[in-house]
């Protein structure tokens, strides 16, 4: 029953809001060129559902995918696109899609440092091996109370209402299941620092600065935008940019 429920909802969360306009920051072409296999595409959504999580984490960004680049199969005809993308949605749950079908949004790449081929691989496996799991929909009861008609949500907050999920491990959101593949091969995000006593006699006063893993519910789109460990790459700078080419229309 409650899967029903949820499943009604999300159809309900996932559709278009009115009267929303779509603004897409860089060509679809400089934007396949610039992107790289282990990269992060954040959107800025526009339905219900996104609106919420923009609320929710004050950020723009509503929603994240994995881009796998060749890792998935071809497209059954030549003249198909080649699904490059590989995301939880509410409705689908983990699936891949094409790189097309975020050509009209806002969007920004973040892109990790330092990986291995090997390391990459290795997220991107862990993301191609959880297809066809479902989205945790106990995350759309959770949103569902941003609109309900009570005073807003308090800062504090916000981060929970997005993190209390069902832990099942079956289940993803979309940043959820992104956070997990990274921190597979213990690829920091956001970690938390911990201060912890040395344990060496010589030195009392000695202290050491450890990072400790964040659970995976607990990340937004939001946190690989402002993660120190994500660079953020923008395909309009990635060729000759020239400002001086610009062509300005007079007013």
């Amino acid at each position: 029953m409650l899967r029903k429920i949820g499943s009604k909802l999300a159809r309900y969360l996932s559709r278009p809001r009115a009267q929303t306009i779509h603004v897409a920051t860089s060509a679809p072409s400089l934007l396949a060129k610039s992107l790289r296999p282990g990269d992060i595409l954040l959107v800025e959504g526009n339905t219900i559902f996104s609106t919420a999580i923009k609320y929710l984490t004050q950020s723009s960004w509503s929603h994240a995918a994995l881009y796998v680049g060749d890792a998935l199969l071809p497209a059954a005809t030549a003249g198909d696109q080649r699904p490059q993308l590989i995301e939880a949605d509410i409705n689908d749950g983990v699936r891949c899609v094409e790189l097309s079908y975020y050509h009209s949004f806002h969007t920004r790449i973040c892109r990790p440092v330092g990986l291995s081929p090997e390391e990459t691989d290795a997220v991107i496996n862990f993301a191609v091996n959880m297809l066809g799991h479902q989205y945790d929909l106990r995350n759309i009861f959770d949103l569902a109370r941003y609109l309900l008609p009570q005073p807003p949500v308090p800062a504090r907050y916000r981060r929970k209402l997005l993190a209390l999920g069902s832990g099942d491990p079956t289940l993803a959101i979309c940043s959820s299941l992104i956070a997990q593949a990274f921190q597979s091969i213990r690829y920091p995000i956001l970690p938390e620092s911990i201060v912890r006593h040395q344990d060496n006699p010589t030195c009392r006063d000695c202290y050491q600065e450890m990072l400790h893993i964040r659970h995976h519910s607990l990340f937004t789109p939001r946190d690989f935008d402002v993660s120190p460990y994500f660079k953020i790459i923008k395909p309009t700078l990635t060729v000759d940019f020239d400002f001086h080419t610009l062509e300005w229309a007079d007013v």
